[in-house]
């Protein structure tokens, strides 16, 4: 499948060498998307919270080469060569070539950097491959001057789903949606769209505090776990309820029952991972830590009648969602109880964000 709207302009301008230096945001997903289909197309739509601090920051020095037989390109993590990417961003060249044609004509050095664990579950993949792709977009406007914004954003996010699906997500703020559905105009399996309704006052600057339980790399790898969903015998059960679910936190976004707001996005969180654990073969990314915040944060919320919540993506940390409002109190109240579950005692304090940067 070529989208044609997006594909490689033969006519462009020349350019032998340049710089270019973005800065986009993980993000979280409240709806889920776990299982796809070919060229990155997901199995439902989901919709994320774009995140503000915790995103990747990525140099780009590209440098004409002589030939344009093959791929040429260093990658290197805080300062550090890293080899082990290369196969990864080799895939993702590989798959975007009809609609960068000029990726084998440059030596391209990747410098890269996290403000966050790489590897953990904080979505890394997303943060990074949107990061480049729209590093790999700033190219392809100066080779193509006549392209406009939307056209640039809405390809970058197609090009960054070719990446890491979750990727899509990361371009815009405050909320975006991944994956065709009737409820919102314009939505698209190629890339995000910004969710296309005013939010509740209760959702403006929504805080997410994230509760680094294990800060090592994943025992299994989000790809490896979207795979399972093929013969998974709920997959099909799942994408009904998660399409569903987007339609129901529609209109809560609208409306602000915080309430509904939680209990659909606590079931969200622990739904992903019942379908890791019913896959064949089977796995479990939650630690023991990760289930003692999570009653800690029900028993709170008990004790306290505050909105707080959790969610969690394909890991072990806990993303503490709460309202501006109760920052205070929910903060101490991660302090006193919830560091002590921590690695190292480490947490990030985020709330919503706007998407990518140029730097």
């Amino acid at each position: 499948m070529k989208e044609i709207r997006f594909l490689a302009n033969t006519k462009q301008k020349s350019i032998e060498n340049g710089v270019t230096t973005w800065s986009s945001p993980s993000n979280i997903a409240l709806v889920k998307y776990w299982g796809k289909r070919k060229e990155q197309i997901p199995e439902n739509t989901s919709i994320s919270f774009t995140l503000n601090q915790c995103k990747t920051i990525t140099n780009l020095t590209y440098t004409k080469k002589e030939d344009n037989l093959n791929f040429s390109f260093d990658v290197f993590l805080d300062g550090e060569k890293q080899d082990d990417f290369k196969p990864k961003i080799e895939v993702f060249f590989n798959r975007i070539t009809p609609y960068l044609s000029f990726l084998k004509d440059f030596h391209f050095k990747i410098e890269t950097k996290n403000t966050f664990p790489h590897s953990s579950g904080i979505a890394s993949s997303a943060s990074g491959m949107s990061a480049l792709a729209a590093c790999l977009m700033s190219i392809d406007k100066e080779l193509n001057p006549e392209m406009n914004s939307q056209f640039i954003l809405q390809k970058t996010s197609f090009l960054a789903r070719l990446g890491s699906g979750s990727a899509c997500r990361s371009l815009e703020g405050d909320l975006v949606v991944w994956g065709e559905h009737k409820s919102i105009v314009n939505s698209s399996n190629l890339f995000g769209v910004k969710f296309p309704f005013n939010t509740h006052n209760n959702f403006k600057n929504y805080q997410d505090t994230i509760l680094l339980v294990d800060k090592g790399e994943k025992q299994v790898s989000s790809t490896i776990g979207h795979n399972l969903m093929h013969n998974h015998p709920f997959s099909q059960q799942r994408f009904v309820q998660a399409n569903q679910n987007l339609e129901k936190i529609t209109a809560i976004l609208q409306n602000g029952n915080l309430d509904e707001f939680i209990s659909l996005v606590e079931s969200e969180a622990l739904t992903l991972h019942a379908m890791m654990m019913s896959s064949m073969p089977y796995f479990i990314l939650m630690k023991p830590n990760t289930l003692e915040i999570i009653n800690k944060i029900w028993a709170f919320r008990k004790a306290t009648n505050s909105k707080v919540c959790f969610t969690l993506d394909a890991g072990a940390n806990v993303h503490v969602l709460y309202p501006e409002s109760e920052k205070d109190s929910v903060l101490q109240f991660i302090k006193n109880e919830l560091v002590v579950y921590c690695q190292n005692g480490h947490y990030i304090c985020d709330n919503i964000g706007k998407g990518l940067e140029q730097l």
